[in-house]
C-alpha cells in the first residue's frame, strides 16, 4: 500500500527588520586589514597575541591565510612578526617585545589609544582613576596596563559606585570601556557624580561612536520585534549589550555566532523579526542569517537606519605602503 505524500506544513510569514548601523567598526575593519596587509607584506607566518577581534569565524577566516594566534608573547617564536589585538594590550607587551627585537604591529583601535593616553595624563596629574568596565576583559587589562599599580579602581556596577574607598575624594577622574551599555553606564556615571561632586570626566565620550550606534538602532527597532538576533560572539562585550538593549525594549532577544545554530523555536508565535550584528561581526554572516530566515517561508525585509558612518582609521605607517 502506497502512503500519500504529505507537503510540510508551510511556514508562517515574517518581517525582517535590519538594523542600521551593524557588523564592522572602523576599528575592526583597520585591525583585520593589518593582519591582512603584514601577511601579504612578511609573508606566513605573522602571529596576532589574542583573537584580532572577538569573532570566530573572522579569526577562522585569517587563520586559514597563515595568521596564527597565541595568547602570550613566549609563545610566539624569534625573527616573525607579531601584531597586537584592537582591545589594546598593557604596556608591559610592547616593552617586552622590544627586549626580545620582534617586529610588532599594535593594532589598538585608535579609540582604545585615546582611553589610555587619557589615562596616562589623568595619573600624572595626581588624580585617582576610576575606571567602569568588565573584569578580565583585555580592553580592561590593557588600560590598566598603562598606569602603574594601585592608580586605578575597577567600578562594575552601581553598588562598586556606593562601595568605593578613596584616600582623596577630591582628586578623582573616571574614564570607561569603549563597549559598555549607554545607559547603565550613564547611570554609574551619574552616581559617581552624586557621590564625588569633584571627580573629573573624560574630554570626550569613551563609549565609542559604533558601540553607541548599534545600541540606538536596536533600541529603535527592537520596540517593533517580537524576538531579536545579534550576530556575535559569546567574548564580544558590545555584541553582549545589544541582546541586552533588545531585551529591555520587551524583545525576546538571542545571541548567534553563525545562522546555522538558529533555534527555530525562538521564531514560535514571531511575527516581527530584528536582526543586527556586533562591531566584530562581518555582514556575510547577517546575510547568512537573513537567507536561513527566509527558507520556505514569505519574508519582507526594512531597514532600520538610525546614523550614518563614515569613520576610518589610517593604517600603521609601517604598513601603510604595503
Amino acid at each position: 500500500m502506497t502512503m500519500p505524500v504529505t507537503s510540510p506544513e508551510p511556514k508562517a510569514p515574517l518581517k525582517i527588520l535590519v538594523a542600521n548601523p551593524r557588523g564592522f567598526c572602523a576599528g575592526v575593519d583597520r585591525a583585520i586589514q593589518i593582519v591582512e596587509t603584514a601577511l601579504r607584506k612578511y609573508g606566513a607566518p605573522v602571529y596576532v597575541r589574542h583573537e584580532i577581534v572577538h569573532n570566530k569565524f573572522v579569526v577562522d577566516s585569517l587563520r586559514e591565510k597563515g595568521a596564527v594566534f597565541v595568547e602570550n608573547l613566549d609563545q610566539v617564536p624569534d625573527g616573525v612578526p607579531v601584531i597586537f589585538s584592537a582591545h589594546g594590550v598593557p604596556k608591559s607587551v610592547p616593552a617586552e617585545a622590544e627586549r626580545r627585537q620582534l617586529l610588532y604591529v599594535d593594532a589598538t583601535c585608535p579609540l582604545v589609544s585615546k582611553v589610555h593616553r587619557q589615562a596616562e595624563r589623568l595619573i600624572a596629574s595626581g588624580r585617582h582613576i576610576l575606571f567602569i568596565g568588565h573584569a578580565g576583559h583585555p580592553e580592561v587589562i590593557g588600560t590598566f596596563g598603562q598606569v602603574p599599580d594601585g592608580m586605578m579602581t575597577l567600578i562594575q556596577t552601581v553598588e562598586d559606585v556606593q562601595r568605593v574607598q578613596v584616600a582623596d575624594p577630591d582628586n578623582l577622574a573616571f574614564l570607561t570601556q569603549t563597549t559598555l551599555s549607554v545607559d547603565d553606564t550613564a547611570e554609574m556615571v551619574s552616581k559617581l557624580q552624586e557621590r564625588f561632586p569633584n571627580i573629573q570626566a573624560p574630554r570626550g565620550e569613551d563609549i565609542c561612536y559604533a558601540t553607541s550606534n548599534r545600541q540606538e538602532a536596536v533600541k529603535a527597532m527592537a520596540a517593533r520585534c517580537d524576538v531579536v538576533f545579534v550576530i556575535g560572539a559569546p567574548n564580544s562585550s558590545n555584541s553582549l549589550r545589544l541582546v541586552e538593549v533588545a531585551e529591555r525594549c520587551g524583545a525576546r532577544a538571542a545571541l548567534l555566532q553563525r545562522a546555522e545554530l538558529l533555534d527555530e523555536a525562538m521564531l514560535d508565535g514571531a511575527q516581527t523579526i530584528g536582526v543586527t550584528a556586533g562591531a566584530s561581526a562581518p555582514e556575510i554572516l547577517v546575510q547568512e542569517l537573513i537567507d536561513r530566515l527566509s527558507q520556505g517561508r514569505d519574508v519582507e525585509l526594512e531597514t532600520i537606519t538610525t546614523a550614518e558612518e563614515n569613520v576610518v582609521f589610517k593604517m600603521p605607517r609601517m604598513l601603510s605602503a604595503a
